[in-house]
């Protein structure tokens, strides 16, 4: 498949080292993948589902130890200790190789090697890069078939080129004591063991796209960040991009297909999705930033999604998907999950294999689907896929937007004064603990550009390569804002109705953008006038927006404690600039 050397010679260690009975490479056909979805459903490893129903949909069940990301095994083996920061766990890299290679030392004795040459991004685009993952995981091949493009092409684009991660995957055992995920951003290598789950195991998800990627990013002059990519289309057929950070359960992925209120699509107005998760960004030839999506589908979160909620996302998976950890109808071999709808089966079987009577089960305390559920699904499917997706070059961003879950504090939407005071904003992103999440309630947990979990190196040089791509791209640079769908009443529900609705928001953003409306200066930056976000076809008044828009200088000022407070563990690696927006904070909030 290649005659490129640097590939051939890690390819003969690799198969030394986990000593495969076969090996296979992956060379993007259709027939090869039908092949193996077969193979995987003779050993178990796949359930073909409904094909009437769920055209080529299958299922798979994880160990029940191995469900989500384990950020405690997940590690950045960088040289020096100090160039992994304080926010990720660091291991030596020569102490690493051994101990991975001790695990995955003949692993693969009785197993097929799989040998994945991918993508991230179009094939042959600029902004695209190229990983070759060996794996003995059928799922892990069929879900890399769909996250990414596969195959010859690949190689063909790669030549002798050097430019190239490496990935190796070794289910092992799976361990949970001797589970790890390495990443050693200055070998451009992934090493993941003991693990099958998605996060874990897909080495061109959040291990390459963002931890490699964001290092590869820092060093040559480009952005990999934790974001989605959406187009807006007005009635006049122009078409503006955001990109948009937020932690988890933020609602990213719905923003990323939302669909716009009945008004604004009687207008004409439609919503393209480019990315629900992962957008690298270079500058182009005209000076300003254009986006990529790296990946080729949505590894989303099941529960929740419904079509309500997400139409678009549950269209997403009516083909061509893999369902992981979800609960299963037995009558009809379909999947069902937690507020797909409020008919759980009765004859089901949940995510560990059980078979129960679902609203039995539920009522009991039960879950058919584990709360990490999910669905593999390619994003050629999804009915608003943007016809730049494909498209190697990228689209040019307007705006770029971060958020969190803040009952208070937070307006709706406010506007940074500028670049500087924009990655001020992002970097103190964050979501406030509820009831839900394990710690102490009503603590912010900051997530800086949504990037806490993914940042390949030292997370104060990071703030400064932000700040260096702003000088860069001067006055071409996209505009800064940060949003907060979650502000809660006295009873603790939410004010703003979010969903479809966000569009209005988002219409006010690129209307600043394009410099069309004017905004309040506040303490904070910029809010909206009340009267210029379209509330029209809404049941929610302009006083209660007129409150969500409000920046209370008391709030903001204890706000500044707690950014004080976290900024101390980047030492002197904290930037200069973002000291400076702290001190011109707490000056605007006394």
């Amino acid at each position: 498949m290649t005659n490129n050397k640097t590939v051939l010679n890690w390819l003969e260690e690799m198969k030394e080292l986990v000593t495969p009975d076969n090996v296979v490479w992956i060379d993007g056909s259709e027939e090869q993948v039908e092949a193996l979805r077969k193979e995987a459903c003779s050993t178990g490893e796949m359930i073909k589902l409904n094909q009437d129903k769920l055209p080529d949909c299958y299922y798979h069940r994880t160990a029940v130890n191995d469900v989500a990301r384990v950020e405690g095994r997940t590690f950045i083996c960088s040289k020096k200790e100090e160039d992994a920061g304080p926010t990720n766990h660091w291991m030596d890299p020569e102490k690493a190789y051994k101990m991975l290679f001790d695990i995955a030392r003949g692993s693969y004795k009785g197993r097929t090697m799989y040998i994945i040459p991918y993508s991230m991004g179009p094939v042959g685009s600029p902004l695209a890069k190229i990983g070759i993952e060996v794996t003995d995981s059928i799922y892990v091949v069929l879900n890399m078939s769909i996250m990414t493009r596969t195959g010859k092409a690949v190689l063909d684009v790669l030549g002798d080129s050097t430019d190239w991660v490496k990935g190796l995957h070794c289910k092992v055992d799976v361990d949970e004591e001797k589970r790890y995920i390495c990443h050693f951003p200055e070998d451009n290598y992934i090493i993941s063991v003991n693990s099958g789950y998605g996060g874990n195991v897909l080495l061109g998800k959040k291990c390459f796209a963002l931890r490699i990627a964001s290092y590869q990013a820092k060093n040559e002059g480009w952005m990999a960040e934790h974001m989605l990519i959406l187009g807006i289309e007005n009635p006049q057929g122009e078409v503006k991009y955001v990109c948009a950070a937020f932690p988890s359960a933020c609602g990213k992925t719905n923003l990323a297909m939302m669909i716009p209120p009945e008004g604004y699509k009687a207008k004409g107005y439609k919503v393209w999705t480019v990315g629900d998760d992962i957008s690298w960004m270079r500058q182009g030839p005209d000076g300003r930033l254009y986006a990529i999506n790296p990946e080729n589908g949505f590894f989303g979160v099941a529960p929740g999604t419904n079509m309500k909620s997400n139409p678009n996302a549950l269209i997403s998976t009516q083909k061509g998907t893999i369902f992981t950890n979800v609960g299963r109808n037995l009558d009809d071999n379909t999947v069902w999950w937690e507020s797909l709808d409020k008919n759980p089966p009765v004859n089901a079987q949940e995510w560990k294999g059980a078979d129960v009577n679902g609203p039995e089960f539920i009522a009991e305390g039960g879950k058919l689907a584990h709360p990490n559920s999910r669905f593999t699904a390619p994003a050629k499917n999804c009915p608003c896929i943007s016809p730049e997706f494909d498209k190697g070059e990228g689209v040019p961003v307007s705006a770029i937007i971060f958020g969190g879950r803040r009952p208070d504090t937070v307006p709706l939407v406010y506007q940074s004064r500028d670049w500087n005071a924009g990655v001020f904003v992002g970097s103190i992103t964050g979501s406030e603990t509820t009831a839900a999440a394990a710690g102490a309630v009503g603590v912010v947990r900051r997530d800086p550009m949504a990037m806490l979990p993914f940042c390949g190196y030292h997370m104060g040089d990071y703030f400064q390569h932000w700040i260096e791509m702003g000088e860069k791209l001067g006055d071409k640079a996209p505009k800064i804002f940060n949003v907060n769908w979650f502000r809660t009443d006295a009873d603790g529900h939410f004010i703003w109705p979010g969903f479809g609705d966000n569009f209005r928001v988002v219409e006010w953003i690129i209307k600043r953008c394009e410099g069309k409306v004017d905004a309040v200066e506040t303490p904070i930056g910029f809010v909206p006038k009340a009267e210029d976000i379209n509330l029209e076809g809404l049941d929610f008044s302009i006083d209660t927006l007129k409150e969500i828009l409000t920046v209370d200088k008391a709030a903001w000022a204890k706000e500044a404690e707690g950014i004080e407070e976290f900024y101390k563990q980047f030492g002197d690696k904290l930037p200069q600039a973002l000291k400076d927006q702290l001190e011109t904070l707490k000056a605007n909030c006394k």
